[in-house]
């Protein structure tokens, strides 16, 4: 069975994909960027709170599909310049304490928007 998984607390998506779909028991949110979903707008600042931002947006559809940080199983981190890894591990890292998931993360060319953080990530039940 397939659902498809939306909240108004993350941002829309931008483009013909959904925020998460659900699975035989497991959850697929697409890549977030640090989209504030109230005001719509990228998150101006530094990879810090960029990140922050991204997270809380995985919070929310996590929470929205009934999930939690604890269910997630694997997270792909896309960095606009890899010498920001160790300042987005540091916030990363306060979301998942005790047995995090299996993670890569790379850097690449362009990030939508201009961003300079995005995390995909799958939660399994």
């Amino acid at each position: 069975m397939r659902k498809i998984i939306s909240t108004d607390k993350a941002p829309k998506a931008i483009g013909p994909y959904s925020q998460a779909v659900e699975a035989n028991g497991t959850l697929y949110i697409s890549g977030q960027i640090p989209m504030n979903p109230v005001t719509g707008k990228v998150v101006e600042a530094e990879i810090t709170a960029q990140t922050e931002q991204v997270m809380q947006n995985i919070s929310a559809i996590l929470s929205q599909a009934g999930y939690s940080f604890a269910d997630v199983v694997k997270s792909t981190v896309l960095l606009s310049d890899i010498g920001n890894f160790a300042a987005m591990n540091d916030v990363y890292g306060k979301y998942y304490i005790q047995n995090p998931p299996a993670r890569a993360a790379y850097e690449v060319a362009n990030l939508p928007l201009g961003v300079m953080v995005e995390i995909e990530t799958i939660a399994v039940k």
